[in-house]
């Protein structure tokens, strides 16, 4: 037997918990920053427009980048050096977020911090595809997004503490998030990979290399993509209803992100096991419709209590979907380009993502916010019925 088989914890094996890990330390950094950079674009003169934009590109980079990452690894046979670079790259870009002066800064900067993301992710998860086989898959996914949700957890909670007790600026809390960044380098370096020969392989941008199932599903989940806009969206929707007092209208939010993601973390494990069992299909099926459903709700008049019930109806959505999308494709693709699909579907959806933000910002300034929230709940609905009534 593989002997990095037999190491292995709760059936997972250890270097998928070390990247587990890797990702849970990253999160920590990354979601010191995200609930507050909203508010941050906001404070450095940013819109609606703005805070789609910067979203939406940054998606889009880095999704471009995980195309050619995952080519780039399936054509050497090696994985690990993609990963490590990219989480290398963030960490040092995010350092320089802290210094912006303008919504400009941050729209060049933050896709700059998503070129890492672009080169770590399809080789990282082509890595836990390597490691886990098809029948403990959807667990194994579901293991890191649950790993990487609780290290969101716990950046979201240390960012609303620097702020609520400690008073400090949003400068000063992304710059300590940037230095708990480069812990994530630690478990990373103890990672095996299995190394492969080289591959004579040629770059296919284009889905008419991959199997028509495959192909299918990446069309649809970059149509659900289209309406999935950036969270930032959700957030500054919980803040408009208690913009009466701006530290509350600050707090509410991050609180509610908080409770987003101790759902995405509790569900992430459970609906990956789920989908192992029932098909991934008709997890993600609910999924897509539960957030048709859910941004439906947010366009209309809300209190706490309906908040908290969304929130935790979001965190439900992206456990479901997450992890399970990326099994799903990985179910689809043949082995031998199992990194190239994955890039290919990252990609596609990351691609869908720049017009997603643009058109939900452009609804929030120019229309009402209540249009963004019609917008992606149409989209999610479509989402679903195509994926109901097409054979995968």
């Amino acid at each position: 037997m593989d002997k990095n088989r037999m190491k292995s914890f709760l059936g997972i094996n250890l270097n998928i918990l070390l990247l587990g890990l890797t990702s849970f330390l990253t999160d920590t950094s990354s979601e010191m920053i995200m609930p507050i950079l909203p508010f941050f674009i906001s404070a450095v003169g940013g819109t609606g427009v703005a805070v789609g934009l910067i979203g939406g590109l940054g998606e889009t980079v880095s999704s471009i980048l995980k195309v050619l990452s995952g080519y780039w690894s399936d054509k050497s046979g090696r994985r690990k050096i993609f990963v490590s670079s990219g989480y290398l790259a963030s960490s040092i870009s995010k350092i320089f977020l802290a210094f912006s002066t303008a919504w400009q800064h941050v729209l060049i900067l933050k896709p700059l911090e998503r070129v890492g993301k672009g080169l770590r992710t399809a080789p990282r998860d082509a890595i836990i595809a390597d490691y886990a086989g098809a029948e403990v898959r959807g667990k194994a996914f579901g293991l890191h997004r649950a790993l990487d949700t609780s290290g969101a957890i716990l950046g979201s909670a240390l960012a609303l503490t620097l702020f609520w007790f400690m008073k400090l600026e949003f400068r000063a809390i992304i710059l300590l998030g940037s230095i708990i960044a480069f812990s994530a380098l630690i478990p990373l370096y103890a990672v095996k990979e299995k190394r492969a020969k080289a591959k004579k392989t040629t770059l296919k941008i284009s889905l008419t290399g991959l199997p028509s199932s495959l192909r299918l599903f990446i069309v649809i989940a970059s149509l659900f993509a289209l309406g999935n806009f950036t969270y930032m969206f959700f957030i500054l929707r919980a803040g408009q209803f208690f913009a009466e007092n701006e530290r509350i209208a600050f707090a509410v939010p991050m609180l509610l992100y908080i409770w987003f993601n101790v759902i995405y973390a509790f569900f992430s494990i459970p609906s990956g096991m789920l989908s192992d069992k029932i098909g991934r299909r008709s997890v993600l099926f609910l999924g897509y419709l539960l957030f048709g459903l859910t941004s439906l709700l947010f366009a209309l008049p809300l209190s706490l209590f309906s908040l908290v019930i969304l929130f935790a109806l979001y965190g439900l959505i992206y456990a479901m979907i997450e992890g399970n999308q990326r099994a799903f494709v990985s179910d689809l693709a043949p082995e031998e380009l199992r990194g190239t699909s994955l890039g290919t579907f990252h990609t596609a959806i990351g691609l869908a993502a720049l017009p997603s933000g643009i058109i939900a910002g452009t609804l929030w300034q120019y229309i009402d916010p209540t249009a963004t929230f019609f917008y992606g709940s149409a989209l999610g609905f479509l989402a679903a019925i195509l994926l109901l009534l097409k054979s995968l």
